[in-house]
């Protein structure tokens, strides 16, 4: 969308989820860019510039020709999201895929193993139905997290009090 694209779809959604997962669990934005081309610059820094194998296409956008992006290695998503296990990190990963077909679907999000803890019951849960309701999901507050901004680096905590659901 970024770079001029007209198609929508849900993959595009998944996209902003994986942007909301990782604000949820680090207490910032992943790319608080203030104009498009601050933006894309975040966005490639921290996944690498994308390339034909990374992005089939993109090499033919002319928005993207005409920005002349540098060409940024991916970083390791651990580093901007310490709070979260290999799993969360591995959820991201799934959702940040610049090729939209590669991304993962809500449904196979929700059965990912970063959700295992949850239990079965939410996947039959009503659509109109919090999760919130089922006895084993409870909210915890997590006492390591002060500030909504810059949060502590949270070593130790389990995934439920670092989710901050």
């Amino acid at each position: 969308v970024l770079l001029g694209s007209s198609e929508y779809s849900t993959q595009i959604d998944m996209w902003g989820v994986g942007c909301i997962f990782f604000e949820m669990a680090s207490g910032r934005p992943l790319f608080p860019g203030s104009t498009v081309e601050d933006e894309l610059h975040l966005i490639f820094r921290l996944l690498g510039t994308p390339s034909q194998e990374t992005w089939p296409g993109i090499t033919s956008s002319d928005e993207f020709r005409n920005y002349n992006f540098p060409k940024y290695k991916q970083q390791p998503l651990i580093n901007h999201a310490p709070r979260l296990d290999s799993e969360g990190i591995e959820l991201i990963v799934k959702f940040l895929q610049y090729e939209s077909k590669k991304r993962i679907s809500a449904e196979e999000a929700m059965k990912h193993a970063y959700f295992r803890s949850l239990g079965t019951r939410i996947h039959i849960l009503p659509e109109s139905v919090s999760i919130f309701t089922l006895k084993e999901i409870q909210l915890q507050k997590d006492p390591g997290f002060r500030n909504t901004t810059y949060p502590e680096t949270g070593h130790g905590k389990n995934r439920r009090q670092s989710m901050l659901f």
